[in-house]
């Protein structure tokens, strides 16, 4: 009986010890999905259904393969509430050990690509977000603090708080076909201090100063954390699959002075 005392003893400092490193640890992550099996370490497999994310070598961005991600109606299905319609999704969601702090800034560099027979759509789609994690069960609203929707055949970035919806950048082109280059810089904070800096191929889509997450009511904590997910939220309506590309996933925790 000591000696089980003194096994539990050990797993529980060495769980604290844990947590104290990833709480304080700056996050660095890449994925170049080389492998053909997804990373445990990197990767939750909580918002898809199995057999929705393949590796595969025939649309790749860099290297010799990339991520498939496909949608079937009825996938992770959620029942219309007042957030909305019903929905289905295939998301690929970062391990929780890595997900952001508020407060604190971060890089995201992704590349996604939409191929060219992908269906124009006025519903909802969306194909990377942050949301920000409830405290309670159920907040409200619970919508992405920010995401990159592709509706009626444009790309679009919103930001989200408890005062509503705002659209930070509306493309024009039709990007279907290509491989599309993001990187996002984010400050996630409820006030002011809140930061948004986004390029598309390089090239400036975004420049927001002010908040980016909701403030502490409705089952959001004070200080939260914040974790991205991407590949296709769509609503329900017994469409036929969509599948979306992938590669190329870094995340970088900036130092105080900054993301270069």
């Amino acid at each position: 009986m000591k000696g089980f005392y003194k096994a539990l003893g050990g797993a529980l400092i060495l769980g604290l010890l844990t947590i104290i490193v990833l709480r304080t640890t700056p996050k660095h992550v890449y994925d170049g999905f080389e492998s053909p099996r997804l990373s445990w370490s990197r990767w939750s497999r909580w918002r898809f259904a199995s057999g929705a994310v393949v590796s595969e070598d025939t649309v790749v961005r860099s290297g010799h393969r990339a991520l498939a991600i496909t949608v079937h109606s009825g996938d992770c299905f959620e029942a219309a509430s007042d957030d909305g319609e019903a929905t289905e999704r295939a998301e690929l969601m970062e391990s929780w050990w890595l997900v952001s702090r508020t407060g604190r800034a971060y890089s995201y560099s992704f590349s996604l690509y939409i191929p060219r027979e992908f269906p124009q759509i006025s519903e909802r789609l969306v194909i990377a977000q942050w949301k920000q994690v409830c405290e309670a069960w159920r907040c409200r609203p619970d919508n992405p603090v920010l995401a990159i929707r592709y509706e009626e055949g444009l790309l679009k970035v919103t930001r989200r708080d408890q005062r509503g919806t705002e659209t930070l950048y509306q493309g024009s082109e039709d990007v279907r076909g290509r491989w599309l280059d993001f990187r996002f810089v984010a400050r996630f904070d409820a006030t002011k201090h809140g930061s948004i800096d986004a390029t598309l191929d390089g090239k400036t889509i975004v420049h927001y100063r002010g908040p980016t997450a909701y403030q502490p009511a409705h089952g959001y904590p004070s200080h939260g954390l914040v974790y991205f997910k991407t590949g296709l939220y769509r609503d329900a309506r017994r469409e036929q699959p969509w599948t979306i590309y992938l590669d190329e996933y870094r995340k970088d925790q900036c130092p105080v002075s900054g993301c270069q």
